[in-house]
């Protein structure tokens, strides 16, 4: 049985019909508020509403589970608009989960998402950015991530860290006002797919236990910010000229998956899949 924390959001989604499928019991918790339909009254999932940060809705999730997927965070930008509470969430749920682990999933595994954020600028250094590099947060989100490592790293629960690139998602959205990363910028995202399938693998990979591994797309994802945002543009048709960069480097670079990629085998879907997918999908809309 497997508990996927945050398992009613669109990654949480993706996860639970993954793990179903290949024959698991599902865990959902997540927040009442949350949205749960699709989820409901299927023998294969089990719904669990509750707080992250509140120990006995926890406990009473994680009592029996062989692993826990640990997604549930406040993400940017609203983790940046009050420490306390993303400090709260972010790092207080992490040591409720880890807490409830040693006492009611002993011998169970935590699979924790955390962020290629946490190593900060890097622009400075030598690419590919390896998962022994010192983490520097710039933002809040950062900081509570590298935070929230450090108590699983000394806790007594078996755990994979997975150190997720910005997620490439196949579907239309709104150009950002300012993208996060300069033109010239060193840039490596990740199909969302592909995340899935490392969080999938990680939970069995008894080679990821005890290992901190960079989720990033691979070599054919490490371009540069000017060629993903023409890209992007070019995808729906649209000039490129009014797109907007920082002025200073984001934390976004290209990533080491030497270590991860054997293990987890999650780099399925090239750059180049990813375009043709968006090529697709604008096609489908322009015809509908």
């Amino acid at each position: 049985m497997v508990l996927i924390t945050g398992g009613a959001g669109s990654l949480g989604r993706m996860l639970t019909e993954r793990f179903a499928s290949a024959g698991y019991l599902v865990r959902i918790f997540d927040l009442p508020a949350m949205d749960f339909s699709g989820l409901e009254d299927r023998s294969e999932i089990q719904i669990f509403r509750g707080d992250i940060t509140d120990r006995e809705s926890v406990s009473e999730a994680v009592a029996g589970v062989d692993a826990v997927v640990h997604l549930a965070a406040l993400l940017p930008p609203r983790a940046e608009q009050n420490r306390d509470l993303t400090m709260a969430v972010n790092l207080g749920g992490t040591r409720t989960i880890l807490e409830a682990m040693e006492s009611g999933s002993p011998g169970g595994r935590l699979v924790f998402a955390s962020s290629v954020s946490t190593y900060g600028d890097t622009s400075g250094d030598n690419p590919p950015v390896t998962p022994d590099h010192p983490q520097r947060a710039t933002d809040i989100y950062a900081e509570s991530k590298i935070a929230a490592e450090s108590v699983i790293k000394e806790s007594r629960v078996n755990s994979v860290i997975l150190r997720i690139a910005p997620i490439a998602v196949p579907a239309f959205l709104e150009p950002p006002d300012v993208w996060p990363f300069t033109s010239g910028q060193r840039v490596e995202m990740v199909h969302r797919d592909d995340v899935v399938d490392a969080i999938f693998n990680a939970v069995s990979a008894d080679a990821a236990v005890g290992k901190a591994l960079n989720i990033a797309g691979g070599p054919t994802w490490q371009l540069d910010g000017k060629r993903y945002v023409e890209d992007f543009y070019d995808f729906v048709g649209a000039p490129s000229d009014d797109a907007t960069y920082r002025t200073t480097p984001g934390w976004v670079d290209w990533y080491d998956t030497s270590d991860s990629q054997p293990i987890l085998g999650f780099q399925n879907r090239s750059y180049q899949h990813y375009s043709q997918e968006m090529r697709d999908l604008v096609a489908e809309l322009m015809e509908g």
